[in-house]
């Protein structure tokens, strides 16, 4: 809207400088009458003027004709010259005004259709959270064993779980945290899957022993003896090995993306 204004005011100023226009029959032509356009306008329109040219030329550059060799840099200086043939400054600034619009439009029509996406993202990640409260972790124990002739020890994770959903399950993931009680920061957080060999089907229980990398994160926890350890059910797979409850949500980067957007378009 300022450049429309901007624009609205420049006519006037430039209504005195003559109506020199772009000659576009030939490119020696053609930079010889930008040279002279932009001399016969204000100092302080002129890297305006040259800014606007260079947007209306980028304008026709189609990146997949450039990849697939049906366009050259040559041909979108060619087209943009014929297109600018016989324009006057007030008319190539006119240009330049429209596709600045028409860009803020697909910026815009994009920004919100992108704002409903990670909208219901998170909307379904809320959902799949009720859903997944009907897998149950019933026991949840992790610790360092001694290995044999070996420096390092051996994590384990244990845990008891029953799969209370309606669906077969093929895999399960989970958010583990090592913490005291009474203290905000947990000593250790991290994530991790399990492939369930022959799934595990409605209503039915099972006891897993897993070992995580020793020589990840894993191996090096380092907690005090009154540390707890929990899990919490983030997502579920199933028969398919698609998921089928997702309650991992938006990522703190897309939290800040949604936020930004909301502020920017969505009163718009």
């Amino acid at each position: 809207m300022k450049r429309i204004v901007l624009l609205g005011a420049l006519v006037f100023v430039l209504a005195g400088c003559g109506e020199k226009k772009l000659d576009g029959s030939s490119e020696e032509a053609f930079k010889k009458s930008i040279a002279d356009a932009t001399s016969a306008l204000p100092e302080g329109q002129r890297d305006q003027f040259k800014q606007d040219l260079t947007l209306i030329s980028m304008s026709r550059i189609d990146l997949g004709g450039m990849m697939s060799g049906k366009q050259s840099p040559q041909s979108v200086i060619d087209s943009t010259r014929q297109e600018l043939d016989g324009k006057t400054a007030v008319q190539v600034m006119e240009r330049a005004t429209a596709i600045r619009l028409e860009r803020e439009v697909r910026e815009k029509q994009q920004a919100l259709a992108e704002i409903q996406e990670l909208i219901g993202k998170k909307a379904k990640a809320e959902e799949a959270k009720k859903e997944l409260q009907a897998f149950t972790v019933s026991k949840s124990r992790f610790y360092l064993m001694d290995e044999k002739y070996s420096s390092y020890k051996k994590p384990v994770i244990e845990l008891s779980v029953k799969n209370g959903t309606t669906q077969p399950i093929s895999r399960a993931y989970f958010k583990a945290t090592i913490a005291s009680p009474g203290r905000a920061i947990p000593w250790f957080t991290e994530t991790f899957n399990y492939e369930i060999p022959g799934g595990l089907e409605p209503n039915e229980a099972a006891d897993w022993t897993l070992a995580p990398n020793q020589f990840g994160k894993w191996g090096k926890v380092d907690a005090p003896a009154d540390a707890v350890f929990t899990v919490e059910v983030y997502r579920l797979d199933g028969a398919d090995q698609k998921a089928l409850y997702d309650a991992e949500g938006l990522t703190e980067a897309a939290v800040k993306r949604l936020e930004a957007l909301q502020a920017k378009y969505s009163a718009g």
